[in-house]
């Protein structure tokens, strides 16, 4: 067994390593040697596989790592490692039942001390106030290592993989709500339900009678002290025992409703899906006595996004961009048909005026001028259709005409005469 001293010593040469095995004990109780040298080798990365070896060694010897029994895997000594945990926060969670038998321990602590008042018996008192003195160290220290334990389960809860299950996310955070923050809240209830609390004024009322009894006997200052400093003690934990207690609830909580709630709407979905493959899709979603229909379809809005001008003339700025200029082709002049060429204008609005009505104007040109060209014929179409001198009527049936070169599909226009002109 090696001495404290040399324990000590090593902790403080080897801390880097201790503190990584100490982490890795959470999910590993024991380590093979070759665990540990990988260790070694990611803090001494420098020193050769003897140096690693030799370091090893020293650690076995400090006895900060220990020989598991009937095997060859190493273990941190239990001693190191709760020390290690306590400097680094990495505790787990306690036992409630440990701190109930604690502050149940409390109230025999405080029997003992008012025995010796009623016994007149100082050792007695002294040795009461003890007691209550070790139990209060143990159970604030309990209280400030659950409570890093509940936020760490917290966080860990939150860091975790959000495509996991969320009753497995948070199994852990609704054991510790179920196994400790209730217990917990039960024992410190403020009423006639609770211990912490009359525990602990109780041990405060009999070290304060006790601290009196010893000033009227003209007891020694420091043993008068001594009660003082256990109660300050007493007063101190309730203070840090309603603290942990609303902190811890105000953690776990919100991760227990979100994970209630969440159990709830998976329950409700799966109630709707069992009646709408029973009952069908509209029967199954009709809601008793509604008379508005349920939708059945959903449209789903697509928003795009651009940049504005301003932004793009911002861009062009700072690029130094300038358009590239481009050619767009002159506008050609119309080849119009010289119609006066080909026909007087002046006498074919004489002679439809006088042949007028006329069913078809196409097939009237096409017969009175059988040698125009196509594009003369189609152009003195278009232009008499909008002559003011008679009124023209596009007809609802499509007719088809075969001019020289050309086919044309068309709704052939029926000219008649104006309304004054058939009347005289």
């Amino acid at each position: 067994m090696a001495t404290p001293k040399s324990l000590v010593a090593q902790l403080h040469r080897h801390w880097e390593i201790i503190e990584d095995l100490a982490r890795a004990s959470r999910d590993m109780p024991a380590f093979e040697e070759r665990q540990v040298l990988a260790v070694i080798a990611k803090h001494q990365p420098r020193a050769g596989p003897e140096d690693h070896a030799a370091a090893l060694r020293s650690l076995c010897n400090a006895d900060l790592l220990q020989l598991l029994s009937r095997t060859s895997h190493l273990q941190l000594n239990p001693l190191v490692l709760e020390f290690v945990r306590g400097l680094t926060r990495e505790h787990e969670l306690g036992l409630s039942s440990v701190l109930k038998a604690r502050v149940e321990a409390i109230r025999q602590a405080t029997e003992q001390l008012r025995e010796g008042l009623h016994r007149n018996d100082s050792d007695l008192m002294r040795r009461g106030a003890g007691r209550l003195s070790e139990l209060f160290r143990q159970i604030g220290q309990q209280l400030d290592q659950d409570r890093h334990a509940i936020l760490e389960l917290a966080e860990n809860a939150k860091a975790g993989d959000a495509a996991m299950p969320i009753d497995r996310r948070y199994q852990a955070v609704l054991e510790a709500y179920d196994q400790y923050v209730e217990p917990m809240n039960e024992m410190m209830d403020s009423g006639s339900d609770g211990t912490f609390y009359p525990y602990l004024v109780a041990a405060e009322q009999a070290l304060d009678a006790a601290t009196e009894v010893l000033s009227v006997r003209g007891a020694l200052y420091t043993h008068r002290l001594q009660l003082r400093q256990v109660a300050y003690q007493a007063k101190e934990l309730r203070r840090l025992g309603r603290v942990v207690a609303q902190q811890c609830a105000d953690t776990l909580l919100p991760l227990r409703e979100e994970a209630r709630q969440h159990n709830q709407l998976s329950a409700s979905i799966s109630h709707l899906l069992g009646r709408v493959r029973k009952q069908g899709l509209a029967r199954g979603l009709r809601r008793h006595g509604a008379q508005s229909k349920l939708p059945l379809w959903q449209r789903e809005r697509r928003s795009r996004i651009h940049l504005g001008d301003e932004i793009r003339t911002l861009m062009a700025e700072a690029r130094d961009y300038t358009p590239r200029p481009e050619a767009f082709p002159e506008e050609l002049p119309a080849d119009p048909a010289d119609l006066s060429a080909w026909i007087d204008e002046t006498e074919l609005r004489e002679a439809l005026q006088a042949a007028l009505p006329v069913h078809n104007l196409m097939t009237w040109l096409q017969q009175r001028y059988p040698t125009l060209p196509d594009a003369v014929v189609l152009r003195l179409y278009h232009d008499l259709v909008r002559e003011p001198r008679w009124q023209a009527q596009l007809q609802p049936q499509t007719t088809t005409t075969d001019l020289k070169a050309l086919r044309v599909h068309y709704h052939p226009h029926q000219l008649q005469p104006l309304p004054e002109d058939a009347a005289s």
